[in-house]
């Protein structure tokens, strides 16, 4: 297999990576075949998986409007992925061209592909780092240089938490980061969970399986257990709902009906 040249050296193209799975779902051109293999895979089972992960990304572009006119000019992404069309980045600093900020991952391609988009951007950085040790995101020299804790900061969880199991205690440090940051800050997070789906809960568990089979597990959440995530944060208005729901610039009955698997919401830090 041909390594192009925006693959890391030190990354195993042989390896499928949830981060190069969901560029495929996106319609991103930072993927292999090995990629897009376990990508048709998991389709075979869910067909609208690319419709899923489009709702994830509709809603964290309206989460994070919604976060600028609220005045918050500060972003850490944890678990940010491949940077494709409409990240972060470009809807804050379109909205507020002094935004900050600073994407986490720990994918190798993740990483060096943030670098090489975000090249010359003075407000934006990327840190090599995993959700499950907080201190060394918040310690990083790019969350030093770009983001000042003692100001609210909108802290992203997008799509990310459902790949944390519960033996990694994903709800310690969605804590630990919660009391890192400043009163009025905001938590973004989208879930995937069997809600919704429609689908029924065995042939999803057949997706499921699959990221299983790529030492990937999908940790599939009541509504109630991501709930849960937002302890110690007041719900922004309307709750904890079907990404389509929050907040909606169409009418959500327009949307196809994958795009209400799982959860979407905003709290805010008192």
């Amino acid at each position: 297999m041909e390594r192009p040249a925006w693959a890391p050296r030190s990354i195993d193209i042989s390896v499928p990576s949830v981060s190069r799975i969901y560029d495929y779902y996106l319609g991103g051109s930072h993927n292999f075949e090995v990629d897009r293999e376990a990508a048709r895979k998991a389709m075979e089972f869910m067909p609208g998986l690319p419709k899923i992960m489009q709702a994830n990304r509709a809603f964290m572009r309206r989460a994070v409007s919604f976060a600028v006119d609220e005045g918050i000019t500060q972003f850490l992404d944890i678990g940010s992925g491949i940077p494709t069309f409409g990240s972060v980045h470009e809807v804050a600093q379109a909205a507020c061209g002094d935004a900050h900020v600073v994407y986490v991952d720990h994918d190798p391609v993740a990483v060096a592909h943030s670098e090489a988009v975000l090249a010359g951007n003075e407000g934006a950085g990327v840190v090599a780092a995993d959700f499950r040790k907080p201190q060394e995101i918040l310690a990083s020299p790019e969350v030093q240089r770009l983001i000042d804790l003692n100001r609210p900061v909108a802290l992203l969880l997008v799509a990310i938490l459902h790949f944390v199991e519960d033996a990694d205690d994903p709800y310690t440090a969605v804590a630990e980061l919660r009391d890192a940051l400043a009163p009025g800050s905001l938590l973004l997070l989208t879930h995937a969970s069997y809600e919704g789906i429609p689908l029924p809960a065995e042939r999803a568990e057949g997706a499921v399986d699959v990221y299983k089979d790529i030492r990937n597990p999908l940790i599939m959440r009541s509504r109630e257990e991501i709930a849960r995530f937002f302890e110690g944060y007041d719900m922004v208005e309307p709750g904890l709902v079907a990404m389509p729901h929050w907040r909606p610039d169409t009418a959500p009955e327009d949307e196809d009906p994958y795009a209400f698997s799982g959860f979407a919401g905003v709290g805010r830090t008192a």
